[in-house]
C-alpha cells in the first residue's frame, strides 16, 4: 500500500482539501437540520395524531406529547450533550494527535445515523427518527470540533481567514446543490420511480450520508495524520473546561466583550430556534405543501449571501454595532410578521415567501457580523481559539434553551405562533444589551 504524500502546511492542496469538509458535511445543517427532515417528520407525525381540546398530540413512550414539542425536545437534549462534550473534545484536539481519528469517527456517526432515518416511516419507527437524529446532531458537531482544530494545522495564520471562507462557500455551494437534487426526486417522485414523495424523501436521507461520507475521504486522504509523539498532558480531558472558566473570570475586565456576548447569546436563542423550527412552522402551522416549503428555505439560503453583502457595506458606512441592531430590529419584526400569519389567509405561500426573503436578508448577515464583531473585540491574547470556543459553547446553551421553551409554550397553548412571538422578547432584550457595548477603535 503506497503511503499518502504528507503536504505542507500552507500548501493549496492541504488548504483545499480541509476547506472540502464543509461541502461534506454542510448538507447535514441545510437538508437534515432545516429543510427536509423537519418538514418530513411534521408530515408523518400528522398520519398518527390524536385531536384532544383542539390540541394535537401524539403519544411516545406512554405520555401524550405534541409532536412538534418532542421534536423541540430532542434538538434541545442533543445540543445539551454537545454543550457539554464540546470543551471535553477541543481538549482531546488540543493534546493528542489522534484528531483525524475522532474526525472520522463523528463523521461515522453522524452520515450512518442519517443513513438509518430511511427507516422512519411511522408511528412504530418514531423512536428511530428520535434516536437517530439525537446522534446525527452529535456526530455533525462533534466532528466540526476536530475539523476547526485542523485549521491552524493546515494554514499559516495570514491565510487562515481565506480559508475559513473557502469552507464556508464550498459548503454553501455544495448544501445547495444536493437540496435541489433531493426536491428534484420529491417534486417528481413518479419520474424517478419512488411510490410516494415520503419514499423520495427517505431515499434522499441516504443520499445525504452517502454524500458526506463519500466526500469527506478526499479530506481525510490530505490531512496529517499526527499520530502524537508527545505524551498528551495529564488532565487534557478537563482542559478545555478549565479554559472556559478562564474565560469566564477574564470577562469581568472587559465589560465591553461581556455585554456583547450577552446580546449575543439572546439574539442566537431566537436566530437559531427559527433556523430549526421555520420547516415546521410552514408545513404544520400554515398547512403548506412541502414543495413550497424547500422552496421558500432555498430562497433563504440565497438571499442570506446578498444579505451578508448588503450588511458588510453597512457596518463599514455606520459600524458593527448599527449593522447589528438593525439586523435585530428585522429578526424581531420576523417574529411578528409569523405570529399574524394563518392558513387561511389568501395567497399564505406568498406570505412565506415574502417571510423567507426576510430571514434570508439578516440570516448570513447576523452570523457573518457577530463573528467579526466579537472578533474586533477580543483582547490582545494568544487564547483565541479558547475565546471562540466559550463563544461557540454560548450558542449552543442558547439553542437549548430557545428549543425548549419553543416546545414548552407550545404544548401549553396548542399553537406555534405564542412560541415565535415569545422568540420576539428575545431579540428586544438583545437589542437593549448591545446598546451597552462601548465603541471602540476597530468596533464603531
Amino acid at each position: 500500500m503506497r503511503k499518502k504524500t504528507q503536504l505542507q502546511k500552507g500548501d493549496k492542496k492541504l488548504i483545499g482539501a480541509w476547506a472540502f469538509y464543509d461541502w461534506a458535511n454542510s448538507v447535514y445543517s441545510l437538508v437534515i437540520s432545516t429543510a427536509v427532515f423537519p418538514i418530513y417528520y411534521a408530515g408523518v407525525t400528522k398520519g398518527f395524531e390524536s385531536y384532544v381540546e383542539a390540541s394535537k398530540t401524539i403519544e411516545f413512550l406512554g405520555v401524550e406529547i405534541n409532536p412538534t414539542s418532542l421534536y423541540n425536545y430532542t434538538v434541545a437534549f442533543f445540543m445539551a450533550i454537545v454543550a457539554i462534550i464540546s470543551p471535553i473534545l477541543s481538549g482531546i484536539a488540543d493534546y493528542t494527535g489522534n484528531k483525524l481519528k475522532f474526525l472520522k469517527f463523528f463523521c461515522l456517526l453522524g452520515s450512518l445515523s442519517i443513513i438509518g432515518l430511511f427507516f422512519f416511516q411511522g408511528e412504530s419507527t418514531l423512536w428511530v427518527g428520535l434516536a437517530l437524529t439525537i446522534t446525527s446532531g452529535i456526530g455533525f458537531w462533534g466532528s466540526i470540533v476536530f475539523y476547526n482544530a485542523y485549521l491552524p494545522e493546515v494554514a499559516h495564520p495570514e491565510q487562515q481567514d481565506q480559508a475559513s471562507a473557502k469552507g464556508f462557500i464550498m459548503g454553501y455551494i455544495g448544501s445547495i446543490l444536493l437540496l435541489i437534487i433531493c426536491l428534484a426526486m420529491i417534486m417528481n417522485h413518479e419520474f424517478f420511480g419512488f411510490k410516494s414523495t415520503g419514499q423520495a424523501t427517505r431515499i434522499s436521507f441516504i443520499i445525504v450520508g452517502l454524500w458526506w461520507l463519500g466526500f469527506a475521504q478526499i479530506t481525510y486522504r490530505r490531512l496529517p495524520n499526527n499520530e502524537q509523539h508527545r505524551k498528551p498532558e495529564k488532565g487534557y480531558l478537563t482542559s478545555g473546561f478549565k479554559e472556559l472558566g478562564k474565560v469566564w473570570k477574564e470577562l469581568k475586565n472587559y465589560a465591553s466583550l461581556r455585554m456583547f456576548l450577552l446580546s449575543f447569546f439572546f439574539f442566537s436563542v431566537g436566530v437559531q430556534t427559527i433556523i430549526y423550527m421555520a420547516g415546521i412552522f410552514g408545513s404544520t402551522e400554515l398547512g403548506l405543501p412541502d414543495t413550497n416549503l424547500i422552496g421558500a428555505i432555498l430562497l433563504v439560503q440565497f438571499v442570506a449571501i446578498f444579505g451578508a453583502f448588503i450588511f458588510s457595506k453597512v457596518s463599514v458606512k455606520y459600524g458593527n454595532i448599527t449593522a447589528l441592531k438593525i439586523t435585530i430590529v428585522i429578526w424581531g419584526l420576523v417574529c411578528f410578521v409569523a405570529f399574524s400569519l394563518d392558513k387561511t389567509q389568501e395567497n399564505i405561500e406568498l406570505y412565506f415567501y415574502a417571510l423567507g426573503g426576510l430571514i434570508g436578508l439578516v440570516l448570513g448577515a447576523i452570523q457573518s457580523l457577530s463573528r467579526s464583531t466579537y472578533s474586533k473585540l477580543l483582547p490582545e491574547t494568544q487564547d483565541t481559539a479558547t475565546y471562540f470556543s466559550f463563544y461557540d459553547v454560548t450558542e449552543k446553551i442558547a439553542i437549548v434553551i430557545g428549543m425548549f421553551g419553543f416546545g414548552l409554550l407550545n404544548s401549553m397553548t396548542g399553537s406555534m405562533q405564542w412560541s415565535v412571538l415569545f422568540l420576539a422578547i428575545f431579540f428586544f432584550i438583545s437589542f437593549i444589551v448591545l446598546s451597552f457595548v462601548k465603541k471602540t477603535r476597530y468596533v464603531q
